[in-house]
């Protein structure tokens, strides 16, 4: 029993580590171009994500950065996001909507392929999905758009 203890504790903490040594470099990366503005840069292409969706520009990096790197680590981005006091609620839930029908687009997509699929197809059906279910609902949910997000931290 205790082998099996040690054996997921170092497996967990081997995680965590791996998990640690790519978002951080994304982390810092990230801050650098924020700062340079270059990171405005390359968002604005894609503001009419935001547009549609009808959320702020804020919410377009945290997009991105899940549909290209996946929801673990797009988790990190979304979360300083949210806590620099940039997204809504309304912003949040559209984002982790999308993200939940088209994260890791690239990464599922060529595992697919390996597999035998079409990548092709696969690639646009994930993102029409991903685009029309978040469109439709971004027409009809209620949050107030500028109800601020509160951090799990200063809930308790």
């Amino acid at each position: 029993m205790m082998a099996i203890l040690k054996e997921a504790t170092i497996g967990s903490i081997n995680s965590i580590i791996g998990i640690i040594k790519i978002i951080m470099p994304i982390m810092i990366t990230l801050q650098i171009l924020k700062d340079y503005k270059i990171l405005d840069r390359i968002t604005k292409p894609f503001n009419f994500l935001a547009r549609m969706f009808k959320t702020s520009d804020s919410s377009v990096l945290p997009l991105l950065v899940g549909i290209i790197f996946g929801l673990s680590y797009g988790a990190g981005v979304i979360i300083q996001t949210a806590n620099e006091g940039n997204l809504t609620k309304r912003d949040l839930f559209l984002i982790t909507l999308f993200l939940l029908a088209c994260h890791a687009v690239f990464e599922d997509t060529l595992l697919l392929v390996a597999a035998g699929g079409n990548g092709i197809i696969i690639f646009v059906a994930r993102l029409v999905a991903a685009l029309l279910l978040t469109y439709a609902v971004s027409r009809h949910i209620s949050l107030n758009e500028n109800e601020e997000l509160i951090p799990a931290r200063e809930q308790a």
